[in-house]
């Protein structure tokens, strides 16, 4: 290995890894990353109809509780990003807290929910470029078409490198701020259509849940936290960010209350300047942002609104890419993944390359799904619930290390102090609550006359998967190929 020449590549040194990633990202762009894959367009226009059916036009409360119950999480993945910069983020973190086995079945998971996210943006924002092609809401397969040219694109984007890459996010916040915060600045100072009384109101919506507010409630609290998602992405761009123990941590805190701001700015503003809400809340209207914002401006406004809202989605594929790209490549270089050796290859552009091409190809296969309603769902809730579960598992690991004294948190750059303890716990209740709120099967999250496993989406498809990873555990031993050196259980991590 050759001489560290700095102390990020020191740092990574110390680690048992040698630089091979393009360390050209700085605070800023590693933020815009973060950013670019919580998306406050893609979360929040994902997520309007379903709160509103849930609990009417009062939903928009539910934004910042979740936005202040996840940043618990966030402030404990800042922690350890801070201590632990490396690609592979949530594995190699588990696997220095409590040992390899639960490591290897955290990143399995890890990478299971970010495939299924990365089909879910990609099949959402076929929606946008087909409306903007064919001036009309796609077809089913249309719009399975166009998802995978979504897809095509953010690959080659992403082949070219760190540098281009880093442009065209930048686009994509550009294409945010406008979409979200400059159209909801307008619509909510020039064009209210109802009073701020409408947000403590349910227009009946808890009729949809047998007639319980909490129900509801419970329901929107589940969808909601599909809007703030994606906050990782910064940890897994360790080994490309400069000055990676302040820089991650900080993108990772600033990218969550960005997002999470920008959300309840566009969520009250086009619940407010929406005309019919009622409409809305029965299920009529799936995509109340549109019309809110052509009744506003004119009809003229569709086609370029559309546009900018589809560079948004693009960004998100391109970024969900991006991290999902690094997190294979930081599993592949532990030889923990079949194909390992070609996984964890480096091209001349220094970007992992194989990694690229495989995650990819696997978000593709998911699209497939899109040509049946129903089975979105489900790749939609295992995609929320999945990640639910991952942060469950590290928060939970931080915990135990943490009471346990394997892990010393004050000798990371980020120190939450005696406070951390608190978050974390904190942190650890809100997530053992929310993946069983996410998982808990609802009829109302499914189409009508939708099969049962649909209903228990989340359940039925994480327990396979779960079943299988250990399995493959238990047989192929993959946790066993980790070098000795790099192996963390049974000692105290530094």
């Amino acid at each position: 290995m050759s001489v560290p020449s700095n102390p990020d590549e020191h740092l990574l040194a110390s680690h048992g890894y040698r630089q091979e990633l393009d360390r050209g990202l700085s605070l800023w762009s590693s933020f815009s990353v973060g950013f670019a894959t919580i998306s406050p367009v893609v979360g929040i226009y994902s997520v309007m109809s379903l709160g509103a059916i849930s609990v009417g036009p009062s939903w928009v409360w539910i934004v910042p509780l979740c936005l202040l119950l996840q940043l618990s999480v966030a402030l404990v993945y800042a922690e350890l990003s801070s201590q632990f910069p490396l690609a592979g983020g949530c594995y190699q973190w588990v696997r220095r807290l409590v040992g390899d086995r639960l490591a290897w079945f955290t990143g399995f998971l890890y990478l299971a929910a970010a495939l299924a996210s990365l089909t879910t943006v990609a099949y959402l924002g076929g929606f946008w470029l087909g409306l903007l092609l064919f001036d009309a809401p796609p077809s089913a397969n249309a719009q399975v078409a166009c998802g995978a040219a979504l897809l095509a694109l953010g690959l080659g984007v992403n082949l070219l490198g760190i540098n281009p890459l880093k442009y065209f996010v930048n686009a994509g916040i550009f294409a945010e701020a406008i979409a979200s915060i400059g159209i909801g600045v307008l619509l909510l100072l020039f064009f209210r259509n109802h009073s701020f009384d409408l947000l403590f109101s349910s227009l009946g919506a808890e009729s949809a849940s047998d007639g319980s507010y909490v129900s509801g409630l419970l329901t929107a609290m589940a969808v909601c936290g599909w809007a703030f998602l994606g906050f990782d992405a910064c940890s897994q761009l360790s080994e490309e960010t400069t000055d990676a123990r302040v820089s991650t941590p900080r993108a990772i805190l600033r990218s969550m209350l960005v997002v999470g701001l920008t959300v309840m700015l566009t969520a009250f503003a086009v619940t407010l300047s929406f005309k019919d809400p009622g409409a809305v809340v029965s299920g009529q209207i799936i995509d109340p942002v549109t019309p809110a914002v052509t009744d506003a401006f004119g009809a003229w406004a569709e086609r370029p609104f559309v546009a900018i809202v589809l560079i948004a989605f693009i960004a998100c594929v391109v970024s969900v890419q991006t991290y999902i790209g690094r997190a294979i490549f930081g599993m592949a270089r532990d030889g923990i993944l079949p194909a390992s050796a070609l996984l964890r290859k480096v091209d001349g552009r220094k970007v992992p390359m194989a990694a690229m091409v495989c995650s990819t190809l696997l978000a593709s296969l998911g699209l497939g799904l899109g040509l049946n309603a129903t089975a979105v769902g489900t790749l939609i809730a295992f995609g929320s619930g999945g990640f639910f579960f991952v942060f469950l598992i590290v928060t939970a690991s931080a915990l135990y290390a943490r009471l346990s004294g394997r892990w010393d948190p004050a000798k990371g750059a980020l120190q939450l102090g005696r406070k951390g303890l608190a978050i974390n716990g904190f942190a650890v209740c809100w997530l053992l609550f929310e993946a069983i709120n996410v998982a808990w099967p609802r009829e109302l999250l499914a189409p009508p006359g939708a099969p049962w496993f649909q209903v228990w989406a989340v359940v039925v498809v994480f327990s396979a998967l779960a079943l299988f990873g250990l399995a493959y555990l238990l047989l192929a031993k993959p946790h066993r190929r980790i070098a000795s050196s790099l192996s963390f259980a049974g000692r105290a991590v530094d």
